[in-house]
C-alpha cells in the first residue's frame, strides 16, 4: 500500500471518563476537563438472555462501540463485514481460566472454555445481529489499532462495500496486569465505505510513514494513548472532532507508522 483513501461514516468511543463519542470530543478537544474514571458497561439487550449472562468484559466493550458506530452511520449492522481487533481479546477470563489450571482441580467451565477463543466478540455479534458477512479477529500487540485500521481498509475496498471496525482492550487483573499493564478498558467503533455517500463525515488518506507518532497535550489522555493499544487511535479522533482538516501520524510497527491525512 503507497496510499488509501476511505471515507468514515460512523464513529464511537468509549473508556474511562468518555462514555460515548458526544461526551469524549470535548474533552479530547480540551474544551472540557478530562478525568479518567471506571469504564461502566452493561450486557447488550440485543443479545439473547442466555449469551447476555456469559457476556464478559471484552463482549459488552465490543458490542457497545459496534453498536454505537453503526448507529451513528445509520447503517444496518447485518449488511457490514467487520473486523475485531483486540491486544489481549477478554483478559478477564483468560486469568480465570489460568486460575482454574494453577489449582488442584482443574475443571474448567464450559462458558469460560467457550469465551477463550480470540474470536468469541465476533461470534456474540454475529448472534446478536444476524450478520453474515465476512468476519476478521486479529490482534497485533501495540499495533493492534493501526492493523485492524489496515484491515479494515483492505476489507472495504476488496468488498466493494462499507465495513466495520471494532478496535478494543480490557484489562488484565494481576498478577498479569504487571506483565501487561492495561490500566482501563477502551474501545472504538468505525464505519468505514470505499467511496464517498451521502452519509461521509470525512476522508481519511492513509500511506507508511517514519515520522514520530502525534501524541497528546493533555497528559492523562498521553498516558492512555501510550498504555492501551487502541487508544493509539486518540490523536486521529482529536482531529475528528475539531472538524478541520489535517493530519495525523499513529503507531504501528516500531520502524513503520500510519500518517492520515483528513479532510472534511
Amino acid at each position: 500500500m503507497s496510499t488509501a483513501t476511505i471515507y468514515l461514516e460512523g464513529l464511537s468511543l468509549l473508556g474511562p471518563g468518555m462514555n460515548d463519542w458526544a461526551e469524549a470530543a470535548p474533552r479530547l478537544l480540551g474544551q472540557q476537563p478530562f478525568q479518567a474514571e471506571e469504564v461502566r458497561l452493561a450486557a447488550p439487550a440485543i443479545l439473547p438472555a442466555t449469551e447476555r449472562r456469559r457476556a464478559g468484559t471484552a463482549v459488552k466493550l465490543s458490542m457497545a462501540v459496534g453498536l454505537a458506530a453503526v448507529e451513528d452511520a445509520g447503517a444496518e449492522a447485518a449488511q457490514l463485514p467487520n473486523v475485531f481487533s483486540s491486544t489481549g481479546g477478554d483478559c478477564e477470563n483468560c486469568h480465570s481460566l489460568l486460575e482454574v489450571l494453577a489449582s488442584s482441580e482443574r475443571m474448567v467451565s464450559p462458558t469460560r472454555f467457550h469465551n477463550s477463543v480470540h474470536n468469541a466478540p465476533a461470534g456474540y455479534w454475529g448472534i446478536a445481529t444476524q450478520c453474515t458477512e465476512a468476519s476478521t479477529s486479529l490482534c497485533a500487540y501495540d499495533a493492534t489499532f493501526g492493523a485492524g485500521l489496515l484491515e479494515t481498509v483492505t476489507q472495504a475496498h476488496s468488498a466493494g462495500k462499507p465495513c466495520l471496525l471494532i478496535s478494543f482492550d480490557t484489562a488484565y487483573p494481576e498478577p498479569l496486569h504487571a506483565l501487561r499493564p492495561i490500566p482501563y478498558p477502551l474501545g472504538v467503533g468505525m464505519v468505514l465505505s470505499p467511496v464517498r455517500t451521502a452519509a461521509s463525515k470525512a476522508a481519511l488518506r492513509l500511506s507508511f510513514s517514519q515520522e514520530a507518532p502525534t501524541t497528546m497535550d493533555d497528559a492523562q489522555l498521553e498516558a492512555l494513548r501510550q498504555s492501551i493499544p487502541s487508544a493509539r487511535c486518540l490523536p486521529l479522533l482529536r482531529l475528528l472532532a475539531s472538524g478541520q482538516p489535517g493530519r495525523v501520524v499513529i503507531d504501528y510497527l516500531d520502524d513503520c507508522r500510519l500518517a492520515i491525512e483528513l479532510t472534511a
